[in-house]
């Protein structure tokens, strides 16, 4: 890699037409298709489509894009032309996307016509966005992607942007407050690959992949563009959304061998009595995990039905991609696994220190793939991205193998007794009780104002709430201690969770005081 000059489209997109791959197919939504040849070209189109809107080096513009052909064409096309893209979640409300939108100053949004209804009341308020492309039907009046780029060059002078240059952003879930936008450079896309996804995964270029995960968010984006791209494999986007049914259609349909999926997808799929018979293709060699820690009943039972392992994982937003993780030949389920080569992971407690195996401590991990900060967020991005060492609010124990055991979240933890108690420990001991499904646990103050423990459940199909209260506080004495038992139990029909899967335990918290 050129310290002067290198675009990670040159390496992701070009290499792979330069090495005899044109013709290979690189992207297939089930309705467009586009080989490696021509995306290059939409590429090429699109870059110079967006130098004739009057969009500059540097300069953003945003995509409320669904998983079609049209993503990486666009995503790709203005890093090409050293344009920054800003893949935004599909699920947001139209306050946050015009929070979104104002905050990272997009010139051009790039939107899919099934989701323009939540931003067309707003777009002619931002005094930055000057033009709206619409990908699919024309709509009130907006340019259309496909006739944009069809006049266009399928040429282009690749901007020479720097490895250390910003390429894109991704804004974070923003669980607990606004998003934030995370700089990434265009070296970043190559770290994950040569790592994780070389290294960790063995993608190989006969591989086929289906991700749950939308290309919008940081694991999706790296199990359905950069890692297939990496090595010229093909990837399978999934338009509509990842349901257990419509996940076990694809798989059939399409026969991939790596299948990326999210916990309460795996549960989901596993537990849906709709698709109770359903088999995963006959082709299928790996899975992986990530968004928030697999239960390890889950992890088995998947391995019990299909014949395959999940590969359990940790990565975040703001590395780009799973950075601690279990490997082939080595998986313990229930465990987040060891260090991505590449990686650096230490456990610190409140003043820095390293802690020893088996002491709770805040994870944090030196890593090849980390943003380069916030935007326009400096007090946020110095309490994150510290020097080298970037603060994931994760908390974890390591054990004696040096594998790395989930505790929660940092503002999750909570004492009780004095004595730390991870939720995410207690909910895993309710789920393997045959009569939950799903679980989520909080700190609740007792009448003396002292911290337990109160579990949020939700139950399978026949299961009665009032002859199971005391079986299940039962169950996690048995299970995990006798001070770490929920001292109440309330039924729910559904958990609330963020777009990627991960429970919104504070929502929890706000509603159990």
């Amino acid at each position: 890699m050129s310290e002067a000059s290198y675009n990670a489209v040159t390496w992701l997109l070009d290499r792979n037409v330069g090495e005899g791959r044109g013709n290979k197919l690189a992207f297939d939504d089930t309705v467009s298709r586009l080989t490696y040849g021509e995306l290059r070209e939409q590429t090429c189109r699109a870059a110079n489509m967006l130098r004739r809107l009057g969009v500059r080096r540097e300069e953003r513009v945003a995509m409320i894009m669904l998983d079609t052909v049209d993503f990486p064409t666009v995503f790709l096309g203005a890093m090409r032309a050293g344009i920054v893209p800003v893949p935004l979640n599909t699920l947001l409300t139209s306050d946050q996307y015009a929070y979104v939108l104002a905050d990272c100053r997009a010139r051009v949004l790039f939107v899919s016509d099934a989701l323009y209804p939540v931003v067309k009341d707003m777009v002619g308020r931002l005094p930055d966005l000057e033009h709206v492309v619409i990908a699919g039907s024309k709509m009130n009046g907006h340019r259309q992607l496909a006739e944009e780029l069809a006049p266009e060059s399928a040429a282009f002078a690749t901007a020479a942007t720097h490895p250390d240059e910003p390429a894109f952003w991704l804004y974070s879930s923003g669980s607990t407050g606004m998003p934030k936008g995370v700089r990434h450079l265009h070296s970043s896309l190559q770290a994950t690959a040569d790592t994780y996804a070389k290294q960790v995964l063995g993608i190989r270029e006969d591989d086929v992949g289906l991700s749950a995960a939308k290309l919008f968010f940081a694991y999706g984006l790296g199990n359905a563009l950069t890692f297939p791209m990496s090595v010229g494999a093909t990837t399978i986007l999934n338009i509509e959304r990842p349901t257990p049914a419509r996940m076990f259609e694809l798989l059939n349909k399409y026969n991939p061998t790596i299948f990326y999926g999210v916990p309460t997808l795996f549960a989901a799929m596993l537990n849906d009595e709709s698709v109770k018979d359903a088999r995963a293709g006959n082709r299928l060699r790996i899975c992986t995990s990530a968004g928030e820690a697999l239960p390890e009943s889950v992890g088995h039972a998947w391995k019990a039905r299909f014949g395959v392992d999940i590969l359990d994982g940790v990565g975040s937003t703001e590395l780009l991609h799973i950075f601690l993780s279990n490997a082939p030949g080595d998986i313990k389920y229930g465990s987040s696994g060891r260090p991505v080569p590449g990686y650096k992971v230490r456990l610190v407690n409140e003043a820095g220190e390293d802690v020893p195996d088996g002491e709770v401590g805040e994870m944090v991990v030196d890593a090849p793939s980390a943003g380069e900060g916030y935007w326009n967020q400096r007090s946020k991005s110095r309490r994150t991205f510290e020097g080298h060492w970037t603060r994931t609010g994760d908390k974890y124990v390591r054990d004696a193998d040096g594998r790395y055991n989930f505790c929660g979240r940092s503002d999750d933890m909570f004492k009780v007794s004095g004595i730390w108690v991870s939720p995410f420990e207690v909910e895993s001991a309710l789920i393997t009780h045959p009569a939950v499904l799903e679980a989520a646990v909080v700190p609740e103050a007792d009448a003396e104002g002292l911290l337990k423990p109160k579990a949020f459940v939700v139950l399978r199909p026949g299961s009665k709430a009032s002859e199971l209260q005391e079986a299940l506080k039962e169950h996690v004495k048995q299970k995990i201690g006798v001070w770490k038992y929920p001292r109440w139990i309330e039924t729910v029909d559904s958990l609330p969770k963020t777009a990627t899967g991960k429970i919104q335990r504070f929502k929890l918290r706000e509603g159990a005081h």
